[in-house]
């Protein structure tokens, strides 16, 4: 899958991420899935990605403990 390819898809996942709060958490690990994608591929992944993931993931475990 191309860089470009990617881009479409994460940008469609966040888009989601903003109108269908609802399903948030199957978003979520649908864009770390893309995520684990690239970084498997070689491909360079945006810093406000690798930020967002952070919060993410902080945001999850916060919320567990």
């Amino acid at each position: 899958m191309a860089l470009e390819e990617f881009k479409a898809r994460i940008s469609l996942l966040l888009e989601g991420m903003v109108n269908q709060p609802e399903d948030q958490h199957e978003i979520q690990e649908q864009l770390r899935e893309k995520l684990r994608e690239m970084r498997a591929m070689g491909l360079p992944l945006p810093a406000d990605l690798v930020e967002l993931e952070k919060r993410l993931d902080d945001d999850f475990y916060a919320a567990g403990t």
